[in-house]
């Protein structure tokens, strides 16, 4: 089976072309794990098929590093849009993916080489409704806005938005010394997210730079999390913190994020890039 190696700012996920490479649906989890290993398989945030779609261009069928499946991943979906260009499956520049049933357009930038090197996602409305993100916290209240949470003892403030995948973000004075990988797990596994729930660390620099990490239900600390950048930046045009237009650092690149808030709808800007091709045994399969 064949198999593309592609990163958004750092989130890297294994691409597989689903019109071509059959796998029961039965075997997915597993695979996705061994492949997702970066000890003994390829190495990366998880996988993602690219399939044919009915009601758009493309699907985007995601599955996070432990063999369970996402929504939505915004990194994720700039690459699936490098892909099927680069590999001739489109020649437009404007194109529609569907991921977890909701439909996103994206514009592709080319380079001096005719390749993709940037895709804008015009994401969509964000999504404030406690009950559609989900999260169970601030019962009666239209939206979670600098709400508390309790975790391991200490409280936090955080404001939830989904971008088609549950998110909670929390600011704070300084991301660089944060314990992660102690802190993250328990807001992910916390009673108020009935699905899990992605966290963001944000540290405001001024009225439009930020910087973020992320902990991935699912997968852990990534190097970036497209749809996490365009939480935050909704969750800080919220609050107050910035405007409307954020740009937002994150540890493997930076992307621009704009809430055109008159449209209600989140535009997001990044790069995509191709890391390594390989084939992986088909007696795995």
């Amino acid at each position: 089976m064949k198999f593309t190696k592609m990163q958004g700012c750092g989130n890297d996920y294994v691409y597989i072309n689903g019109m071509k490479e059959k796998i029961a649906p039965e075997k997915k989890p597993a695979l996705v794990r061994e492949m997702s290993d970066r000890h003994f398989g390829v190495g990366s945030d998880g996988v993602i098929f690219i399939n044919d779609a009915l009601k758009a261009d493309f699907e985007m069928e995601m599955w996070n590093a432990d063999g369970t499946r996402s929504e939505m991943c915004g990194n994720g979906i700039r690459c699936v849009a490098k892909y099927v260009y680069d590999k001739g499956l489109t020649r437009a520049k404007e194109i529609s993916i569907i991921s977890g049933g909701q439909i996103k357009y994206l514009t592709l930038k080319t380079g001096t080489d005719q390749t993709v090197e940037e895709v804008r996602v015009d994401m969509g409305a964000p999504i404030l409704v406690p009950e559609q993100i989900p999260v169970t916290a601030a019962e009666g209240k239209a939206q979670v806005v600098n709400e508390p949470i309790e975790v391991d003892g200490k409280t936090y403030a955080m404001t939830c938005v989904s971008m088609g995948n549950p998110h909670a973000v929390v600011f704070m004075d300084d991301v660089e010394h944060l314990d992660i990988e102690a802190i993250g797990p328990k807001f992910e596994h916390h009673p108020y997210f009935p699905k899990r729930v992605n966290t963001e660390f944000v540290q405001v620099v001024d009225e439009s730079h930020v910087i973020m990490r992320v902990w991935e239900r699912g997968t852990g600390e990534t190097l970036a999390c497209g749809t996490g950048a365009c939480a935050t930046a909704v969750a800080c045009a919220l609050n107050g913190k910035t405007g409307n237009r954020t740009e937002v650092k994150l540890l493997g690149g930076t992307l621009q994020i704009e809430w055109d808030r008159d449209k209600n709808t989140v535009l997001m800007t990044g790069p995509a890039k191709f890391v390594f091709e390989g084939e992986w045994p088909d007696a795995d399969l």
